[in-house]
């Protein structure tokens, strides 16, 4: 019998319904669909070259995350993410993220210790240079040796789901003048705390580092209008 689409992994990009969904979703993200805009199902067929099912089960899937709006007898509009709904998404982060490092200190693997010195060594003198497209690639690799250290598939899932809906702010924010000295800092003394094997300090520090950077989203320019 074949599975209902809500049944089916709408985030797996090996399947066509996968590809379209992921497609629209970061268009929404990175700023490409402005709230109020119109998303036609015939013309988004038309660009990705598809038919209007994978279009219509990707719509259905983006009003359940509450990125799209369906208005009868005038079709549908972008939603997307408001300034509440990223404060919303940094402090429901700072406490997962949080406790990914608490287990990471308290699982990780002497390779995978020394993968997080390498990254921040590599920050720090990419830093320096004022290099930040490096600097972002390597900030996003840190965290994600931190997911893989705490060896929680599940946890591991839930933030990097989380995290789609705030690519584009995460980027931004490390461009903000000084943010990124004060990032590779805070990297610094959450990686002391795995050398020192102290879960509650890391935590600690982790929650902390995510509060700075949500707190350094507010000091970033929005476009007028």
């Amino acid at each position: 019998m074949p599975r209902s689409m809500w049944e089916v992994d709408i985030y797996d990009k090996s399947s066509l319904r996968g590809q379209v969904f992921n497609k629209i979703h970061e268009d929404i993200i990175n700023g490409r669909y402005e709230p109020g805009d119109s998303l036609v199902e015939t013309k988004l067929a038309k660009e990705l070259g598809v038919s209007r099912t994978p279009i219509r089960e990707a719509i259905r899937q983006l009003e359940l995350e509450g990125l799209v709006m369906y208005i009868p007898n005038k079709g549908v509009y972008v939603t997307g993410i408001s300034e509440q709904d990223i404060k919303d998404i940094y402090t429901i982060r700072s406490l997962i993220e949080g406790l990914a490092v608490k287990w990471a200190i308290e699982r990780i693997q002497p390779k995978e210790l020394k993968e997080l010195e390498e990254i921040v060594e590599l920050m720090e003198y990419y830093t320096i240079k004022g290099d930040m497209e490096q600097v972002t690639k390597l900030d996003t690799k840190f965290h994600d040796g931190i997911y893989d250290a705490c060896n929680s598939k599940v946890l591991k899932n839930t933030l990097r789901n989380l995290l789609r809906y705030i690519r584009k702010a995460r980027l931004s924010s490390l461009r903000v003048p000084k943010r990124a000295h004060q990032a590779l800092e805070e990297h610094k003394h959450i990686l002391d705390a795995f050398t020192a094997r102290d879960p509650e300090r890391g935590e600690r520090l982790m929650i902390e580092h995510i509060s700075h950077a949500s707190h350094n989203i507010e000091l970033i320019p929005r476009p007028k209008g």
